[in-house]
C-alpha cells in the first residue's frame, strides 16, 4: 500500500520512532483563534494544539492596534457594518459581516471575562461598570477600538495562554510542524464518504513524524505573507493550513487579496517591525524625505484611508521619488501623550535610536494580512468532513476586496466560539479513527543539497515581491506563474527523496499558496480593493469571490 503523500511504499513500525496521539479535537495553531476555539472545547473533550515553534510565536503575539466591537453608546453595529463594507470595496459578504458585528460585544466580553487587559478610562469611581478606552483606525468611522496600549496581541495571548495552561484538558505541542491532514481518500479508502482522520506532525524536537488520531481538526495557522520577500508576520506564516487544506480537495477563495500594512519600520537592524495604524488614528501625519504630508492628494481621509488606498499612495511616492522609505511622523503631538499610548513602539524605536517624540519613524509596506483563505461557512466548516478552518487561514466573506482594521482578531474569536459550538454538538456522533498509518521514511535519506532549498525559497519570496505586490499585470502575473511551476517540479522532486525539514515544509506550502494567489490574481479582471492591475484598472459592475477549487486531492 503507498503510504498518502506520495512517499514510498510500507509500514514503519518501529514505534520509537513514531508516536501516536489520540484527542477528540486536533488545533493546529496556537494563535488567538486556536487558543480560543481550544477553551470552547476543553470542558467537553480532549484537545491537541500544534503549535509550529513556541505557543507564541505567531501573528497574534505581535498584533499592535487592537479588536473592534462596538461598546460605544454613540456607536451602532449597522456603523461597523458599513465600514467594514466601505473598507472591503463592497466584496464583503453581507451576512457575514453582520453575523461578525452583532456577536462582537459578546465575544470580546469573553475575552475580558477571561482577564484580558484592555486599556479603561479614568473613573472616579471603582464601582462603575467599565469604561474601555477606545482608539480609532482607519475605515472606522467611530471610535470602537479595544486595546491593551499598542501591545492588545500580545495581552490577548498571554491572557489565553494562561488559562490553556491551567486547563487538564488541553495538551499543547511545540515546535510541531503539521505536515499533512489524514483522509479517507488520501488512505485508498475510496469506498468510504471521506472524511478527515487526524494529521502526520514533525516533531521538530526529535525530527520524528508523529501521527494524531482525531475526530475534528480545526486549521487555525494564519497567514501566508511568507511568500513575499518583505513581510511584518512572524516567521511560521508561510500558508501552511491553506495548502494543506487544497490538497485535502477543499476550495479556496480571494488569495489576490494580500494586505500590504503601510507602515513597517524601514530600518537595517529591523526584519519586519510593524507600526500600529492606531499611531494614525491618533494623529501621526504621513511625510515625504523633505517633510511635506501626501496623502491629502490620494484620499480626503487623509492618514485615515483604508489601507489599500495608504500602501499604494506610499508605494507610488517611493516610486516617483526614488526614494527608500517615506516617513511617519506622530512627534508634533506631546511626550506624555507618545509614551503613555505607544510605549511599547516608543521603547523599542529607542532601540534603533530613533525618538519618536522628536523625529518621524522611516516606513515601508510591507505584506501583512492574508485576506483570501480556506472557504468555510458561518461555522467555520470547510468543504472536508470534520475539517474547520478559522482566523486568517479562512476566507469567510468577512474582509472581502481589503481587510478593515482591528476585525482580524475580532474574526478569530467570534469564529473559534462558532465552530467549538458545532463541534460540541457533533462530538458524541463521531467515532475516534483506530488505526492509521505510521508515516514512512525507509527510502528517503538525509539531504545534502540544502542549498537548493534556500535558492528556491529566495527566488519565490523575491519574485512575488517584483510580479504579484502592490500594482500587478497580466505579464507580471504569467511570468511569476512560469516560474511558479518550475519550482514546484523542484520542489516535489526533493520532497519525496528526502526527509523533512522545517525549510523544505515550508516552501513546499508556500509555493502552492504563490500559484493559488496568482490563480485568482489571473481570474479577476478588475482593480478592487488590494487588487490593483494596471490591464484594468477599472472596477466591474458585478463582481464576486475567485474561488479556486482543486481537481482532486493531492
Amino acid at each position: 500500500m503507498v503510504i498518502y503523500g506520495g512517499l514510498p511504499q510500507g509500514y514503519d513500525i518501529d514505534m520509537n520512532k513514531n508516536r501516536e496521539h489520540h484527542c477528540d479535537v486536533l488545533v493546529i495553531g496556537s494563535g488567538a483563534a486556536g487558543l480560543t476555539l481550544a477553551l470552547r472545547l476543553a470542558p467537553l473533550s480532549k484537545v491537541v494544539v500544534v503549535s509550529k515553534g513556541t505557543r507564541s510565536e505567531g501573528a497574534t503575539y505581535y498584533a499592535q492596534g487592537g479588536i473592534a466591537a462596538v461598546f460605544d453608546e454613540s456607536d451602532s453595529i449597522e456603523s461597523h457594518i458599513e465600514d467594514t463594507q466601505i473598507a472591503g470595496a463592497h466584496l464583503c459578504d453581507d451576512n457575514v459581516v453582520r453575523f461578525i458585528a452583532e456577536n462582537a460585544k459578546e465575544s470580546v466580553q469573553w475575552l475580558i471575562d477571561g482577564g484580558v487587559p484592555f486599556d479603561r478610562e479614568e473613573q472616579d469611581n471603582d464601582d462603575e461598570t467599565p469604561r474601555y478606552h477606545l482608539t480609532r483606525e482607519g475605515g472606522h468611522s467611530h471610535r470602537r477600538i479595544l486595546h491593551a496600549a499598542d501591545a492588545t496581541g500580545m495581552a490577548m495571548q498571554n491572557s489565553l495562554q494562561d488559562n490553556v495552561h491551567n486547563h487538564p484538558n488541553i495538551e499543547v505541542l511545540e515546535r510541531h510542524n503539521a505536515l499533512d491532514l489524514i483522509t479517507h481518500q488520501k488512505l485508498g479508502n475510496d469506498d468510504t464518504p471521506n472524511r478527515v482522520l487526524g494529521a502526520y506532525v514533525w516533531n521538530r524536537n526529535k525530527e520524528v513524524v508523529e501521527t494524531v488520531h482525531a475526530k475534528f481538526v480545526v486549521l487555525a495557522t494564519g497567514g501566508a505573507s511568507k511568500v513575499y520577500q518583505y513581510t511584518s508576520n512572524p516567521d511560521v506564516s508561510s500558508g501552511d493550513g491553506i495548502a494543506m487544506a487544497w490538497r485535502a480537495g477543499c476550495r479556496v477563495a480571494n488569495l489576490e487579496f494580500n494586505q500590504f500594512h503601510p507602515t513597517c519600520l524601514f530600518h537595517p537592524d529591523a526584519r519586519n517591525y510593524l507600526l500600529t495604524e492606531a499611531l494614525r488614528g491618533e494623529g501621526a501625519y504621513l511625510r515625504r524625505p523633505d517633510g511635506s504630508r501626501f496623502m491629502s492628494d490620494f484620499d480626503e481621509r487623509g492618514e485615515l484611508a483604508p489601507r489599500d488606498v495608504v500602501a499604494r499612495a506610499i508605494d507610488f511616492e517611493m516610486k516617483r521619488l526614488g526614494a527608500d522609505c517615506m516617513f511617519l511622523d506622530i512627534s508634533h503631538k506631546s511626550d506624555d501623550f507618545i509614551t503613555k499610548h505607544f510605549p511599547t513602539i516608543y521603547e523599542k524605536l529607542l532601540t534603533f535610536n530613533i525618538d519618536i517624540t522628536q523625529e518621524p519613524i522611516p516606513i515601508v509596506p510591507a505584506a501583512h494580512y492574508t485576506c483570501g483563505g480556506v472557504m468555510v461557512d458561518t461555522e467555520g466548516r470547510t468543504d472536508l468532513d470534520g475539517l474547520y478552518a478559522i482566523g486568517e487561514v479562512s476566507y469567510t466573506g468577512l474582509h472581502g476586496a481589503n481587510r478593515m482594521a482591528s476585525n482580524s482578531l475580532l474574526e478569530c474569536v467570534v469564529y473559534a466560539t462558532s465552530a467549538a459550538e458545532s463541534i460540541s454538538s457533533k462530538l458524541d456522533n463521531v467515532s475516534m479513527p483506530i488505526s492509521l498509518p505510521h508515516w514512512d521514511e525507509s527510502q528517503v535519506n538525509c539531504s545534502d543539497e540544502e542549498v537548493v532549498i534556500q535558492h528556491n525559497w529566495h527566488e519565490l519570496r523575491l519574485f512575488m515581491w517584483d510580479y504579484v505586490g502592490i500594482v500587478r499585470s497580466t505579464k507580471r502575473l504569467e511570468r511569476a506563474m512560469r516560474r511558479i511551476q518550475l519550482l514546484k517540479q523542484e520542489i516535489d522532486e526533493y520532497y519525496g527523496n528526502f526527509r523533512v525539514s522545517n525549510n523544505l515544509l515550508e516552501l513546499r506550502n508556500l509555493v502552492q499558496v504563490a500559484e493559488l494567489i496568482v490563480r485568482c490574481a489571473l481570474e479577476r479582471k478588475e482593480s478592487r480593493g488590494l487588487h490593483f492591475t494596471l490591464d484594468y484598472p477599472e472596477l466591474k459592475e458585478n463582481s464576486g469571490p475567485t474561488i479556486q477549487t482543486p481537481d482532486q486531492p493531492c
